[in-house]
């Protein structure tokens, strides 16, 4: 049966217009105005927006070897529910994806369990230790691409390596950039929050060091280079440059480091992430560098821990916090409905541009898979985690006031989240 989309404003051709999207065997059949199908299911979606699925590159979803933190079945109905169709999970698993028979564990889960597209970066090197490669070349067919996050990789030389062979098979690197030489025992912000109140800092340079000795490697060899979760205002501005310079380069931001600063964080662990929230220096920085295309997209850095693990304090609660349900309320409020950006330019950042760049489908438009999502942006509520899909709980935003609620997503034509 065919399913009919009625009555939205949807994000098409660049730009939200009033169209009816028609569906049929997971693909998007047409799109326009007042559409008529036999045999089909109408759905009104009148007075709702109807956005292109979000693409997170940046997730983590435990399994195999965490499975008490987040499985990948609860990790793709978390995603779900915020509207999300494709994520990318992150290989610090165990065992990790360092080889294809690794990988294949993880594969044969999210074949089973998986109700959104899940792809999977392998490893940049053997157990994420740094020393040796992965077996990139038996994987290259089956990831997204490679990254060691959790970590940097720490030998400029090995990173060297990794980029030469991601070149050779057409892979991006997305690198997690931190100098360990640097971070001196912090793990918040090394800023006005740390200071106050005693606690060890982590200093921007153990970021933007590192990106800016990737910079000159990615140039070196041509590799595609994507660098995760960024967090200093010093760290877009060499990304702005090697962009001038003619860097295959893209970034990421994540929605906490674009709507908090470093005085709006507690005494407790679900303010914990790594990188951590900076100053408002940085944060404006990040803001600016979204509105003049040097930071591409937003992704989450989805990070689940169980309740016990985020319950020590900001000093040995673990890093991560959960980001899926809340990405779009949250930066609908506070960038968009606060005129920061448009609604055309957020999508683009959580959708389109990220899908463009490691060539996952996003857009709507015929012939296109039916991935989609559905939100009522009049719904005002309260962040609650208790509602959460995600085994993780722990958020910066708990008890916030958002716009924005998913009311409806779907995937490859078939529906995988709706409100009850």
């Amino acid at each position: 049966m065919s399913l009919l989309l009625r009555g939205a404003t949807v994000y098409f051709e660049s730009s939200f217009q009033k169209v009816d999207i028609l569906i049929s065997n997971g693909s998007i059949v047409s799109v326009g105005e007042s559409l008529k199908a036999l045999d089909c299911e109408i759905i009104d979606c009148g007075g709702r927006y109807i956005f292109p699925g979000f693409v997170d590159v940046h997730v983590h979803f435990r399994e195999p070897g965490f499975s008490y933190k987040e499985t990948i079945k609860t990790g793709s109905l978390a995603g779900a529910h915020g509207g999300y169709t494709s994520v990318c999970t992150m290989p610090n698993l165990n065992p990790c994806p360092d080889s294809l028979e690794n990988l294949k564990i993880q594969t044969e889960i999210i074949k089973r369990d998986a109700v959104i597209n899940v792809y999977p970066y392998g490893t940049i090197t053997k157990g994420e230790k740094g020393a040796e490669l992965s077996d990139m070349e038996d994987m290259a067919a089956f990831v997204i691409g490679f990254s060691d996050d959790g970590r940097g990789v720490q030998s400029g030389e090995k990173m060297l390596e990794a980029m030469e062979k991601a070149k050779k098979l057409g892979k991006i690197i997305a690198a997690h950039c931190e100098d360990n030489s640097l971070l001196n025992g912090g793990y918040i912000h090394k800023g006005e929050y740390a200071g106050l109140h005693n606690h060890r800092g982590i200093c921007s340079e153990s970021e933007w060091k590192q990106i800016e000795r990737d910079i000159e490697l990615c140039k070196k060899t041509g590799v595609k280079y994507h660098v995760c979760h960024i967090s200093a205002k010093e760290s877009v501005e060499l990304i702005r440059q090697a962009k001038k310079d003619g860097a295959d380069i893209t970034c990421e931001t994540g929605p906490h480091y674009l709507v908090m600063n470093d005085t709006d964080i507690r005494e407790d662990g679900r303010f914990k992430m790594n990188p951590p929230i900076r100053s408002e220096e940085d944060r404006l920085a990040l803001i600016e560098g979204i509105k003049d295309g040097t930071v591409d997209m937003i992704a989450t850095d989805h990070a689940p821990h169980s309740a016990e693990e985020k319950s020590k304090g900001l000093e040995k609660s673990l890093m991560g916090i959960t980001g899926l349900e809340t990405s779009f309320p949250v930066l609908y409020t506070e960038l968009v409905k606060k005129n920061h950006l448009s609604l055309s330019e957020l999508t683009e950042l959580m959708s389109i541009k990220p899908g463009k760049r490691f060539n996952i489908n996003s857009g709507i438009k015929e012939g296109a898979k039916a991935d989609l999502c559905v939100f009522d942006l009049d719904a005002e509520y309260e962040i609650e985690p208790d509602s959460f899909l995600s085994m993780g709980r722990a958020t910066p935003f708990k008890g916030k006031k958002v716009y924005g609620k998913c009311v409806m997503t779907l995937c490859g034509g078939k529906i995988v989240y709706k409100e009850r």
